[in-house]
């Protein structure tokens, strides 16, 4: 792997200047843009971590802070090792801010991402790949659907919720996508069942969207994010090699 540079940048958004994450290989050359979506902790140490790695493989990855409104990353301050002890305190003070993120206020702040990928001289000219997590997952599909001349590769894990009675429900606009989709489902979720998970390849598959959906047995919910208690190893390097042979052909040509 290629050793990074990574800084933290502003960017300005329709709404004020989200903070993010900016990381790519140390080389001085242009390389494939890469959008991560984060879960629902945010932006910390980890999720650096994981943009790095990407980066590492020749991409150029850029992981904002979704709860800018709110402060610069970390928003909210989080132990080194999230258990689940700690999570029903967290997770009380982030649904305020997750909810917030509705699909108007999700387009303009992708809008500005994408519009900043499009003009950086560290990213190649071309559509971008995009990565999320979590509720990340979520809201990488809405943003796929949203800006379908500009994501050539979507990828979600432990993702969630992807099918809802809601009119804003994912599985409810895939049909705009025009980007290849690779879904890698938790064994152990209640965010996405099997009915769930059945419901929302239905949708793709009905819509012709090129896709493919994976269950990693065993695995629970956050199962990529290391510093839970819901990391799995194996299934988060199994992640890896998915999602770089998901970019490697849909951006690199």
């Amino acid at each position: 792997m290629a050793p990074t540079h990574g800084v933290s940048i502003e960017i300005p958004t329709p709404d004020g200047v989200a903070d993010a994450y900016l990381t790519h290989p140390d080389d001085g050359a242009a390389h494939p843009g890469v959008l991560v979506v984060q879960d629902g902790f945010g932006v910390r140490a980890s999720l650096r971590a994981l943009a790095d790695r990407l980066a590492a493989h020749g991409y150029t990855v850029l992981l904002p802070n979704a709860y800018y409104r709110h402060g610069p990353a970390p928003v909210i301050e989080l132990p080194d090792f999230i258990d689940p002890v700690q999570r029903p305190d967290i997770f009380q003070r982030v649904f305020p801010m997750i909810r917030e993120l509705t699909p108007e206020l999700l387009r303009t702040d992708v809008g500005a991402y994408l519009e900043w990928l499009a003009a950086s001289p560290r990213v190649t000219a071309g559509r971008v790949g995009v990565t999320g997590y979590c509720m990340g997952a979520r809201l990488a599909v809405l943003a796929a659907a949203m800006f379908p001349d500009q994501v050539a590769a979507l990828a979600g894990f432990h993702g969630g919720p992807l099918v809802t009675y809601t009119p804003d429900s994912p599985h409810l606009v895939v049909g705009n996508i025009t980007a290849e989709l690779y879904f890698a489902h938790a064994g152990d979720d209640h965010h996405m069942t099997p009915q769930h998970i059945a419901r929302f390849d239905e949708a793709l598959t009905t819509c012709g969207v090129r896709h493919r959906t994976e269950v990693y047995g065993g695995a629970r919910h956050g199962f990529t994010q290391a510093d839970t208690s819901d990391y799995d190893q194996q299934a988060a390097e199994r992640h890896y090699r998915e999602l770089l042979a998901l970019f490697d052909r849909t951006l690199r040509r």
